[in-house]
């Protein structure tokens, strides 16, 4: 069998949020204006479950508020340049599984983003799928300038919106709650599409969680290979249904420093550090199909310590890898992997939200 790993950017390749980052860059204030979107766009998505929208359309939200503050596609694309934060070992991971199997970066993030990151690593960029970004292409006139302030400093004394754990609906929001989201969706469905810049939204469709599982599917079509043989890494709200087709056909899906909405659909919860684990069980994989990489991970689960339970191949390769991240300062600490069931899914969400605020910090961790 051929098999092929295809894996989300932001995350488990590097440490970055790059919109929420931009917005910060931009704006004052622009990452707490981010969250606030980003918390609307996870209830639109999966507590309303609003139709027509989907998880990671904050990537579109938040356009026009870029734009208003002077963003442009080369300033993004500079920005970007100088800020690649790699998760340690994510380099070396993914060259070690390029030269195994057919290797796919699927992420939401923006274009300009992801051609730096590719430069900066040496991936292939026809190997990627992302947002494309036509930010220049849209003008926007001095009062509808003026507006997007007037919205961003509004925006910014709501409260954020808040809910159950298994909210379902406004119902489950407080009366302030309520009036926020009901001001919001005035704002994003009503107001800013009457202005110009509002045309940015027609043509911009970030990858969110259908376009992942479709560019999933395309790239199958390109290398021959079937849903069974893929290995999904994902981390949060937008890799679910890619997550949902490759284990409903049998591959494999690991959450990556996942936050609650990765944990609900990954087969495998993966804490680490750093990323070299990933090419154990691309290995894994390889050797055996998916058999072969539930037998090392609960082997991992039962065994703790890594020399306990790889074979001496696997732990050849991870020795060197490791040696090269002490080498430059970077070792933490040894990569925990579970198998996720019903019965310890609360716990391990709990501990990889924690452990994916302590890799990315609490504000990139925290958000969806």
């Amino acid at each position: 069998m051929a098999y092929q790993f295809c894996t989300d950017c932001e995350g488990p390749i590097s440490k970055n949020d790059n919109a929420m980052e931009l917005s910060e860059f931009y704006i004052q204030r622009g990452g707490e204006l981010f969250a606030r979107i980003s918390r609307y766009d996870d209830y639109l998505a999966d507590v309303e479950r609003r139709p027509g929208y989907k998880a990671g359309d904050t990537l579109k939200l938040i356009l026009p508020f870029l734009k208003a503050f002077g963003a442009t596609e080369e300033g993004m694309r500079e920005f970007s340049r100088d800020h690649i934060l790699l998760v340690p070992g994510a380099s070396e991971a993914l060259e070690e599984i390029r030269s195994r199997m057919e290797c796919f970066i699927i992420s939401t993030s923006y274009a300009p983003y992801i051609e730096a990151l590719c430069e900066t690593i040496g991936f292939p960029k026809d190997r990627v799928s992302c947002t494309e970004v036509p930010l220049d292409r849209y003008p926007l006139e001095e009062k509808d300038r003026q507006r997007m302030m007037d919205l961003t400093e509004e925006i910014l004394r709501m409260e954020i919106l808040d809910w159950p754990e298994r909210g379902k609906g406004r119902q489950d929001l407080s009366d302030r709650g309520r009036e926020t989201l009901q001001r919001l969706d005035e704002i994003f469905w009503k107001e800013i599409p009457s202005m110009g810049i509002g045309a940015v939204w027609t043509a911009v469709n970030p990858v969110g969680g259908p376009e992942k599982a479709r560019a999933l599917i395309q790239s199958l079509g390109r290398t021959g290979n079937k849903v069974c043989e893929v290995l999904y890494v994902g981390d949060s709200i937008t890799d679910v249904e890619a997550f949902d087709l490759v284990r409903r056909e049998g591959g494999v899906t690991v959450s990556f420093n996942g936050n609650r909405y990765a944990l609900r659909s990954a087969e495998i919860a993966c804490l680490s550090p750093h990323a070299l684990v990933l090419s154990l069980l691309a290995e894994a994989f390889q050797k055996g199909g998916r058999q072969e990489v539930v037998a090392m991970v609960e082997g991992w689960e039962r065994g703790g310590d890594l020399p306990s339970c790889v074979n001496e191949t696997y732990k050849g390769r991870f020795a060197m890898m490791e040696e090269r991240l002490r080498s430059q300062g970077l070792w933490v600490e040894r990569p925990m992997l579970y198998r996720v069931t019903e019965k310890n899914r609360d716990e391990l969400t709990v501990r990889s939200e924690a452990f994916r605020k302590q890799v990315r910090g609490i504000e990139v961790g925290t958000l969806g």
